[in-house]
């Protein structure tokens, strides 16, 4: 090698040095901003349309979500295929706990009936945690003249497949809860689904269809004024907006539950980390007492459940619904 190249040489080592030194700044500087979690706004993807209870759930953890991490959280609706569109869209996205998904038991119900082309919660998204649920009341008519369980079940096995419940359309979760009801009473009724719970209600009223299963936040307005009849609730507790009723549960369907329930979810991969900041924050915010009396206004019980928990909650939802359908035998879709 020439002096001059010698030179030039010893003076570009420095300099190539240099570099590789802001490089390596650069990507630690990189990888520590990624660990500082979150540092921009969270989306929280909801299945339904806007003024659901799942959006309603969604946005209002998603309001003191966002002061609690100090970063906005943004609702995106996403209806279509009774949520089953927005499970899909989340479940092949980055898992970076800056896109999460609105899970209900919506999506529990669809995977057991169609099968493998609906996303399953287990294997296809994360739990992080459970935020809420809202419990049914089992209301009939004042027509057909019972008032309590027992008296109920005693006339619909003395009229097996004669009294007709209306639901909010096929597989529904109001549906479902009545399915689960007359497997576990053992009794038969005859099945009237209509296109949303609004005009299921209107028949009810009427004395068209004799029983059903409606959220209570939906119902107590009617039960109060006597034009219905409210035999029990659904949830395995009862509901702190009709602390009155009993649950089914407790009157003799031991383990009797079926709500509309809410978590959210990430796709899968969600680093321990995230999780874990998610949790303490998401717990903050739904136990909180603006959280809790916004909810309990919407009918709205705060259920909250950690990554674990939730992820066991969502397998025994999967394991009940398969056993309702498969002992009923009938396809819901």
């Amino acid at each position: 090698m020439k002096l001059s190249q010698l030179k030039s040489a010893q003076w570009l080592c420095p300099l190539f040095l240099s570099l590789g030194l802001m490089g390596s700044q650069l990507l630690t500087a990189q990888s520590q901003a990624q660990s500082v979690y979150p540092n921009k706004p969270i989306k929280i993807v909801v299945g339904f349309a806007p003024g659901s209870s799942s959006d309603v759930a969604a946005r209002v953890t998603g309001d003191k979500l966002g002061q609690v991490i100090g970063q906005s959280v943004i609702v995106e609706n996403k209806p279509g295929g009774s949520s089953g569109v927005a499970a899909k869209a989340v479940s092949m996205l980055p898992p970076d706990g800056y896109t999460l998904y609105l899970s209900t038991v919506a999506n529990v119900i669809n995977t057991v009936a169609k099968g493998a082309s609906e996303t399953d919660l287990s294997k296809d998204l994360t739990a992080v945690s459970m935020i809420g649920s809202v419990p049914n009341i089992l209301v009939v008519h004042p027509s057909l003249n019972v008032n309590t369980l027992s008296e109920l079940i005693q006339l619909l096995k003395s009229k097996p497949n004669e009294i007709a419940y209306a639901s909010a359309g096929n597989g529904t979760a109001l549906h479902m809860a009545a399915m689960l009801f007359s497997m576990m009473a053992d009794v038969k009724m005859i099945h009237v689904p209509y296109q949303g719970s609004n005009a299921a209600m209107a028949d009810l009223l009427a004395g068209r269809t004799s029983v059903m299963f409606v959220p209570a936040s939906t119902v107590m307005q009617h039960v109060n004024t006597g034009k219905l009849k409210a035999i029990a609730s659904t949830g395995l507790k009862r509901s702190s907006i009709a602390s009155e009723i009993p649950t089914l549960n407790e009157l003799g369907l031991t383990g009797f539950e079926s709500t509309v329930w809410f978590g959210l979810m990430s796709p899968n991969g969600l680093p321990e980390s995230i999780d874990a900041n998610l949790n303490k924050a998401i717990a903050q915010a739904i136990q909180s007492p603006e959280v809790q009396q916004q909810f309990k206004a919407q009918g709205i019980e705060t259920s909250y459940l950690n990554s674990k928990d939730f992820a066991a909650y969502i397998k025994s939802e999967n394991d009940k619904w398969t056993k309702v359908i498969k002992n009923s035998n009938i396809k819901l879709y």
